[in-house]
């Protein structure tokens, strides 16, 4: 590797673990997640010289893999919705009488990933940037080019909302707003 290679590596190499966390959590697709990191870092390396100097990689990095991920979404709402024929279901573990809290660890996490996909794109992506990736607000809004009091609004509403999800409220609230609607 020539130097101009191993300082470029050197600045991107240290984010790719946190960059396969952000599009996990995005995508929840193991391969679908490296392929959308594959793309960021062929795309970052490929314009590095765009990228301002003086400003810090990793959220430049981040923008480009959530853009990434939004123009894939609308690709795909173009193309309509694929199943996956690998999906295991929890049945398996929970068979494995050993696998008991194991499994009851999973159904947590299941719940809580539901939770998190039930919330806006919008208000998971900051939830994920600053809860998860540990951004602050001011870099959340600049990677977002969206005003700070926006990232606050959406990480406060999306943190609500998936409190009552897991406390399991907001279910409750839908099924009497059903009651009082057929009445």
């Amino acid at each position: 590797m020539r130097g101009r290679e191993r300082a470029l590596a050197a600045l991107i190499e240290p984010h790719i673990p946190a960059l396969r966390r952000f599009a996990w959590a995005l995508l929840r697709d193991t391969a679908a997640a490296d392929d959308l990191v594959q793309d960021c870092l062929e795309r970052a390396i490929s314009r590095w010289h765009l990228r301002r100097p003086e400003r810090d990689a990793k959220p430049w990095l981040f923008a480009i893999l959530h853009n990434l991920h939004r123009s894939g979404r609308r690709s795909a709402a173009r193309r309509g919705a694929m199943l996956s024929l690998d999906e295991r279901g929890l049945a398996d573990a929970v068979a494995d009488p050993a696998a008991a809290d194991a499994a009851e660890q999973r159904l947590i996490w299941r719940d809580a990933l539901a939770a998190l996909d039930s919330l806006s794109e919008e208000q998971r992506v900051v939830l994920l940037l600053i809860g998860v990736e540990d951004f602050s607000y001011e870099a959340a809004a600049r990677l977002l080019d969206v005003p700070i009091g926006t990232v606050m609004s959406r990480l406060s509403r999306g943190r609500e909302r998936l409190r009552r999800l897991l406390d399991g409220e907001e279910a409750a609230d839908a099924g009497r707003a059903m009651l009082r609607r057929v009445k």
